[in-house]
């Protein structure tokens, strides 16, 4: 029997992959705990197309996330904060530099994904990494202004 198997499988092979087993094994085992598929044609070409799809959509994704990392990177994020005696009132944080990127440049990233250090307190450009996934970074300029 030949099966098209869908998840890894220890002993016998890698996802995609098609492979002659002893019917017993790929029905009940294989079959059965929804590793594998009977490998007919109809079964394989669906595999394939599923694959290439999944392939292009991340590639669409990669393209679209270095196009926003231009853009980060491109563009200084102005950040207004009433000024202190010495510095700035309060903290420049994740939050307030997630949501001036929202609305400065129409780009969604959470909060959890920007890693400062430690908070700013103080006016002048700041530089600041963000991750956009997929092992992607962008090194932003964050600009503080008194008001």
């Amino acid at each position: 029997m030949k099966v098209l198997l869908i998840k890894d499988v220890k002993t016998l092979g890698k996802a995609g992959e098609i492979k002659e087993v002893k019917d017993g094994y790929g029905q009940n085992f294989l079959i059965g705990k929804g590793l594998a598929k009977l490998a007919t044609p109809e079964v394989v070409e669906n595999w394939k197309a599923e694959q290439e799809r999944m392939a292009r959509e991340l590639r669409d994704e990669l393209a679209r996330l270095e196009a926003e990392k231009i853009t980060l990177e491109a563009t200084p994020i102005k950040i207004e904060k009433p000024l202190a005696p010495v510095g700035i009132k309060g903290s420049v944080g994740n939050a307030d530099i997630s949501a001036a990127i929202a609305s400065q440049l129409n780009i969604e990233l959470d909060k959890k994904h920007i890693n400062l250090k430690k908070a700013i307190k103080s006016i002048g450009t700041h530089e600041v990494d963000a991750k956009l996934g997929h092992g992607i970074h962008a090194a932003l300029k964050v600009e503080v202004v008194g008001v």
